[in-house]
């Protein structure tokens, strides 16, 4: 099946605006609270993005024994945080204790379970989903170091979404994955907002001009290229019928965290670096 005769099938109102709009707040959220709030403000602002990947995720991915894989994802989120807000100095390797026993846990949830369906699925979703939330407690250390910084991270990759969505509703040329409605010129111009954004709130996080655009290009492209992978999800958990008799909302969820949770450690990693 060409790619012409897919796209029609995934409407990209739908699948773009809501995803444009969400990514907008969510950047409002991520840039603005620690902005007000201080290091307060960058937990709230984190923990909301974890629980509501967490509650999409499970969903999306229909993962067996939902409610207790609920609790786990819940409870990872929160020990990751803890993980790097309470030690006098923490480091991001703190987060490897907690992954390994959240998997274990979630190993022991999906044995305990019963009839085993979709082992296989349940356990990659999981640990898919508790990687996904430890990276997004990355951002604390960023915050912790510089709030400069996590605001400009923010803004950066959240121009990249909420661009790339929109020019992608207007122009999805040319597609970049059969059968998604994302084009390479969406993902060109998101890179490109990114780094515009990072290099204006440069002043931000004390960045000089080629550095603050290195990050917001960095940044922006992690996000970019994720949020193509996470459209090709929401397509395909869309055409399986994984909305029906949920809320169309978390796909949109997914399309909008699971590439902020990609670019955090990243955007760590970079600005400690430079």
């Amino acid at each position: 099946m060409s790619s012409a005769a897919v796209l029609p099938a995934t409407p990209g109102r739908a699948h773009h605006l809501p995803a444009a709009g969400l990514a907008a707040l969510a950047t409002a959220v991520l840039a603005g609270l620690p902005a007000v709030l201080d290091g307060v403000g960058a937990l709230a602002a984190v923990l909301v993005l974890q629980l509501a990947l967490v509650l999409s995720w499970v969903m999306v991915a229909r993962m067996r024994g939902a409610t207790a894989s609920l609790v786990v994802g819940t409870a990872t989120a929160v020990a990751a945080d803890l993980a790097l807000v309470l030690p006098e100095r923490p480091e991001l390797g703190g987060l490897l204790a907690v992954l390994a026993v959240g998997f274990l846990v979630s190993v022991a949830q999906q044995m305990l379970r019963s009839p085993r369906h979709h082992l296989v699925d349940s356990l990659a979703g999981a640990a898919l989903l508790m990687t996904a939330v430890a990276a997004l407690a990355a951002l604390l250390l960023l915050g912790r170091s510089d709030e400069g910084r996590l605001v400009v991270t923010g803004l950066a990759a959240g121009a990249a979404l909420v661009v790339g969505h929109l020019v992608d509703q207007v122009l999805p040329r040319p597609v970049v994955a059969e059968g998604v409605p994302r084009g390479l010129a969406g993902l060109v111009l998101a890179v490109l907002a990114g780094a515009a954004v990072a290099w204006a709130a440069r002043g931000l996080a004390d960045l000089g001009p080629y550095r603050s655009l290195l990050v917001g290009a960095v940044v922006a492209g992690v996000v970019a290229l994720v949020a193509v992978a996470a459209s090709y999800v929401a397509v395909e958990a869309g055409d399986d019928g994984v909305a029906d008799g949920t809320s169309p909302w978390v796909l949109t969820v997914v399309q909008v965290v699971l590439p902020l949770a990609a670019a955090a450690p990243v955007a760590l990693g970079l600005l400690t670096v430079l």
